[in-house]
């Protein structure tokens, strides 16, 4: 078959979880800070894309399956209103919110909490940047030229949409994705958090 990227299809939603963990350490495989609830990050960053806007969701398969995805909301806060009334209530009903410090929680612990409070912040000027993206690709699809074809492809179908602008977050300490995002013409926006915690948002005209 070779690599193909091809449309979501109902029936994927495992597969790109299991995308979404072995890229959840900042790019790099998250597995084994997840064991004890694998599907915690997917919850968050996957399915409600699948669910809401599944015409704006791409798959990366090759010979040994799902590999990656690319995943988009065409209008951010219609997406985030969505979200809240129709996904959060049901996370939060199945997994409590941790208690105690901060400072000790797990990974896992610390997604449940963003179950509880999720974060909605989108960058301004958001009339310029309203919808946004993200993407994952496995290592083993690294550096062969297919996650550009995957955002080039997505923000294709956001400009056909009337979207006039995209925006992204990314982790500050992620270099690889912060050259990555650059070399596809998106400028910095803004910064929020510190340390470990700084997110960059990136934005680009379509």
């Amino acid at each position: 078959m070779g690599t193909i990227v091809r449309d979501y299809r109902p029936g994927d939603e495992a597969a790109a979880y299991f995308v979404c963990l072995k890229t959840g350490n900042h790019g790099d495989d998250g597995e084994a800070f997840y064991r004890e609830d694998p599907d915690a990050l997917g919850r968050l960053f996957v399915g409600p894309y699948l669910r809401f806007e599944p015409g704006l969701a791409l798959v990366l398969e090759d010979d040994e399956g799902i590999c990656g995805y690319a995943l988009g909301a065409l209008d951010s806060r219609s997406y985030y209103e969505r979200y809240e009334r129709e996904w959060r209530p049901g996370l939060c009903a199945q997994f409590p919110a941790p208690a105690g410090d901060p400072s000790s929680w797990t990974r896992v612990q610390s997604i449940h909490y963003l179950y509880h409070h999720p974060d909605y912040f989108c960058p301004a000027p958001y009339d310029i940047y309203p919808a946004h993206l993200h993407i994952d690709l496995i290592s083993r699809v690294h550096r062969q030229g297919h996650g550009k074809r995957m955002m080039n492809e997505l923000m294709d179908r956001l400009q056909a949409k009337g979207a006039p602008g995209v925006h992204l977050g990314m982790a500050a300490s992620n270099d690889r994705a912060y050259r990555f995002y650059t070399t596809l013409g998106f400028v910095e926006l803004c910064r929020r958090g510190n340390g470990d915690d700084e997110t960059i948002y990136m934005g680009k005209r379509l």
